[in-house]
């Protein structure tokens, strides 16, 4: 994985990090809070010995810095623990005080330091003070030969015994920034990991590269096409209504040489947009002023006669068990040239129906009566309705929505159209988030445009009805002719 993908991932998860740096920062707030002040005490020793001439000052340093490292371990040694506390208990034991007693040296020096950690600050300086005092006695008792004389080495305090005025732990400052810079890694690690293990379709690319397929259009999510969601009245001017022209622009140009004339609009998931999509490409195709033929051949579950505020009664299926003729069936929407077949009732065996020869020559048929037909289809993943529509298509459009199908259900959905040869035309990103600036753009374009077009006056309107309703009665009696 690239950088550059990994800061796609940390920015489209950018709450995962915000929330991991907060809890990380309430831990670190709480243990600060909840630790108790520790002071440090400590002394300093010289360690010395006798010497004549430079050549005994030299060995006897090298002499001294071993002793120190030997006197170091002593400082935490039990025996100097134990007479510090026989001396005066100070509320510690022996393996208490040894535990508090740290002890550091400076290389190529004959100095010793010894701190002692407390959260008692009197108790602190007492302790350092009685554990100078032992350690020196200890190192004379120790040096002392057997013939009674005294050691050769001579220790002095040079520095302390004293305790820091101020605690040194907790340190709020040192402990935020610390939390902050280990909540920021865990969120950064997070994200990605939540990224590589996201399958879900996130953006046009992802679907163009899992259906290898081109990409047809994007329609942007708009929180008002659940209530509107036809491309009709205020919204005919949105950036959703605006993006399905897009598609209807590039679906007429993907193959100039071949054009698809009847194409299935289907999808891998029930619920991704493909009816709504189905009954908006319908109408922005009519608007430009093809004839345009929408059917419902979703007999599962039909909703295009509910968009579209049509009677569902009788349709596809009664056209095809042969009670009634298509051209009875047929019914107008609006006032452009758009004509829709709904769905019928529903039957007991809507892919034998879907598959029939009933239902190529009912395709043939529309296909000479009008420019183009669409075909709202079942989803590809739930039934075989899809497929078995789309093969007597000349193409099919597939729709997917942006954050909820997986990439290996897209994929899957694909390999079901290739698997019987279906021509894939492209495929849609549905409900897909755009760019606050690009949706800005969008806007402030659209609001110049419509106070620079001059009103278009009702007469023009009128005509134009009329010639949109001569249309649709001569494909109407075609398909009733077509039909017999």
């Amino acid at each position: 994985m690239d950088v550059y993908r990994q800061l796609r991932l940390v920015r489209r998860h950018w709450w995962i990090v915000l929330l991991t740096v907060m809890v990380s920062l309430g831990v670190t707030a709480l243990v600060t809070v909840r630790a108790q002040p520790r002071y440090v005490a400590s002394v300093t020793f010289f360690v010395t010995t006798p010497s004549q001439g430079v050549t005994d000052a030299y060995q006897g340093g090298l002499f001294l810095q071993q002793r120190v490292k030997s006197y170091a371990e002593l400082l935490t040694s039990d025996r100097l623990a134990q007479s510090v506390v026989a001396e005066d208990p100070v509320g510690l034991t022996a393996e208490e005080v040894q535990s508090r007693v740290s002890t550091s040296t400076e290389t190529g020096t004959v100095l010793l330091r010894a701190s002692v950690t407390d959260t008692d600050q009197n108790r602190a300086l007492k302790v350092t003070e009685l554990l100078s005092a032992k350690f020196v006695e200890l190192v004379q008792k120790v040096e002392t030969t057997q013939d009674g004389r005294a050691g050769p080495i001579r220790i002095e305090v040079v520095s302390g015994p004293r305790v820091t005025p101020v605690p040194v732990s907790p340190q709020p400052m040192r402990n935020f920034a610390v939390g902050t810079l280990l909540g920021l890694l865990a969120g950064v690690g997070l994200a990605i990991l939540r990224g590589v293990a996201d399958v879900r379709l996130r953006d046009a690319a992802g679907l163009q590269r899992t259906t290898g397929s081109p990409l047809l259009g994007e329609i942007p999510f708009e929180s008002s096409a659940k209530s509107e969601p036809l491309i009709v009245g205020a919204a005919a001017s949105s950036a959703r209504a605006e993006a399905v022209r897009k598609l209807r622009t590039n679906l007429r140009f993907v193959d100039v040489h071949e054009p698809a004339r009847v194409i299935a609009v289907t999808s891998a998931l029930q619920g991704e947009g493909k009816t709504t999509l189905s009954c908006n490409l319908a109408i922005a195709l009519a608007e430009a002023g093809w004839r345009v033929l929408l059917v419902d051949a979703d007999l599962r579950r039909p909703k295009v006669a509910d968009y579209l505020g049509l009677d569902a009664g009788i349709g596809l299926t009664d056209v095809l068990v042969g009670d009634v003729l298509v051209g009875d069936v047929v019914q107008r929407w609006g006032d452009k040239s758009l004509l829709v077949l709904p769905s019928g009732s529903a039957p007991p065996n809507p892919s034998e129906l879907l598959g029939s020869k009933a239902m190529a020559d009912l395709l043939l048929a529309l296909r000479e009566s009008a420019d183009i037909v669409i075909i709202d289809t079942a989803p590809l993943l739930a039934v075989t309705d899809g497929v078995v529509v789309a093969v007597q298509a000349d193409g099919a459009l597939l729709v997917s929505q942006q954050g909820r199908t997986s990439r290996s259900q897209v994929a899957q959905a694909a390999r079901a159209l290739s698997s019987v040869s279906v021509r894939l035309l492209g495929c849609v990103l549905n409900m897909a988030k755009v760019a606050k600036a690009e949706a800005y753009q969008y806007e402030a374009y659209r609001v110049v445009a419509a106070a620079a077009t001059p009103g278009v006056p009702a007469d023009s309107a009128a005509r134009h009805a009329e010639r949109v309703d001569d249309v649709v009665s001569d494909r109407t009696q075609e398909l009733t002719r077509l039909s017999r």
